[in-house]
C-alpha cells in the first residue's frame, strides 16, 4: 500500500480523518502514521486500532491537536462506535458489558479477571454497549459503543461470554473461511483541537 491509497475522509490544518484498512499497523514502521507522513509531513498517532481492525482514525498533524485530542480521550471525550460479526447470539438484543481486564504483553492478549481484579496490577476496568444488527445462521452483527478504550477490550469482552469474533483464534473462535476477524471502527466523534466545535464521522 502506497500513500495514494489512502482512504482520507477528512483533513484540515490540524488533523487527518482516514480509513485504515485491515492488516496495516497504527504506528511504526509502513503504518498508517508514516504513510500519511509521507503525504501530509508531520503526523502524531493518539489513539490505535489492531492490525486487523479497520475503520475510522484521527491523527494530528501538530504537537498540540495531539495533546488536545489525547486529553480527550483520558477525559472520555473521544467517542468510537464499532461493528463486529461475532458468533452466537446475545441472549438481549441490547444491553453492557462490564469486566476487570488484564493485559498480558508477553501473550498479547487480554483476559477478564473473575476475582479481586482491583487488587491485581494491570487490571482495569473495561465497559461497554451494544446492540444487534443483524442475525444469521447462529452468528450476529453488532454495532458496540466503547466506554473505555482497552487492548483487544471487545475481542476478549464477547469472546469470554461465549461469543467470540467469527474468525478470531486468539479468542477461541471456531475455524471460519474468514481468513480474518470483522471489526470495523465506523462511528468517531470528538472536539476539534482548535475550533472546539464537536465533530463526528461514520462509515459503514
Amino acid at each position: 500500500m502506497n500513500s495514494d491509497e489512502l482512504k482520507i475522509i477528512f483533513e484540515d490544518g490540524d488533523i487527518v480523518v482516514c480509513d485504515k484498512p485491515s492488516g496495516v499497523l497504527s504506528e511504526g514502521e509502513g503504518s498508517m502514521t508514516s504513510l500519511l507522513a509521507e503525504r501530509f509531513g508531520q503526523i502524531f498517532c493518539v489513539h490505535r486500532l489492531d492490525r486487523e481492525t479497520s475503520g475510522l482514525m484521527v491523527y494530528a498533524r501538530s504537537s498540540s491537536a495531539a495533546a488536545s485530542l489525547s486529553a480527550q480521550i483520558r477525559e472520555s471525550l473521544f467517542e468510537k462506535e464499532y461493528l463486529a460479526l461475532i458468533e452466537g447470539v446475545p441472549s438481549q438484543d441490547v444491553g453492557s458489558f462490564e469486566d476487570m481486564l488484564f493485559y498480558d504483553r508477553t501473550k498479547n492478549k487480554s483476559f477478564v479477571v473473575r476475582s479481586g481484579g482491583k487488587a491485581r496490577k494491570g487490571v482495569k476496568h473495561a465497559l461497554l454497549d451494544y446492540s444487534v444488527i443483524e442475525k444469521k445462521d447462529d452468528r450476529a452483527l453488532v454495532r458496540i459503543k466503547l466506554h473505555t478504550g482497552r487492548t483487544h477490550q471487545i475481542r476478549v469482552q464477547f469472546a469470554s461470554r461465549g461469543m467470540p469474533l467469527v474468525a478470531d483464534r486468539r479468542y477461541g473462535a471456531k475455524p471460519s473461511e474468514q481468513r480474518t476477524f470483522f471489526l470495523r471502527s465506523c462511528s468517531l466523534s470528538f472536539y476539534h483541537p482548535k475550533t472546539k466545535e464537536k465533530i463526528s464521522f461514520e462509515i459503514l
